[in-house]
């Protein structure tokens, strides 16, 4: 597939799957604890399909709130000594650098983060980013993808479980609430949306 092709069909912009776990849902005070980030590629016999996930766990930064109801939901224990949890910094840089490197290789002016309710992870995003001086974010400062909206459109379902399950996929409630997890199955179901959208146009 021409690489052209890739930023021709969302108006320059790269689709990038993104799932973040945290320590409660304030971006700027809770800590973000674990990033998923799940790149996209079309062939043009299947369609768009998730080829690559880059991933870690992060360390809880300098202040940072912990709530236990939000640990007790994701089962994430901050401190486990076999996490290999790096600093937000490190963990920004390696997703940046790759990203950057897809836009490059499509040619897109910039990534737009796909998410199901995405405004909650690209707001921990962005606060880890500010906190860290990351000045040039990959991503699209407030667009965004959002699967919920677009599962409700395609199966009439917005819980992401439930939008997996309607696409026609299997899910597993035993790894759900790991970043990376939630960000593969979100990766399917955008595709899954996206190449139904795609072949109806083209009938």
């Amino acid at each position: 597939m021409n690489n052209k092709e890739v930023a021709g069909r969302f108006r320059g912009f790269l689709p990038v799957v993104v799932d973040v776990e945290t320590a409660g849902f304030n971006s700027e005070t809770d800590a973000l604890l674990e990033i998923a980030a799940v790149f996209l590629d079309l062939d043009e016999v299947k369609g768009w399909y998730p080829f690559h996930t880059v991933s870690c766990h992060i360390k809880p930064f300098a202040g940072a709130n912990l709530e236990q109801s939000a640990l007790e939901f994701n089962k994430i224990d901050p401190f486990h000594p076999f996490r290999i949890a790096v600093d937000e910094k490190e963990g920004l840089s390696e997703l940046f650098e790759y990203t950057n490197g897809q836009l490059d290789l499509h040619e897109c002016t910039r990534a737009i983060l796909v998410g199901h309710n995405p405004s909650f992870d690209l707001s921990f995003i962005k606060a880890a980013a500010a906190r860290t001086r990351m000045k040039k974010s990959p991503f699209h400062h407030f667009s965004t993808f959002d699967t919920a909206a677009l599962a409700g459109l395609a199966y009439g379902q917005t819980v992401l479980s439930r939008a997996v399950m309607a696409s026609g996929s299997e899910w597993d409630n035993a790894s759900a609430h790991s970043a990376v997890y939630d960000a593969e199955r979100t990766a399917d179901l955008f595709c899954k949306i996206v190449n139904l959208w795609d072949r109806r146009s083209e009938l």
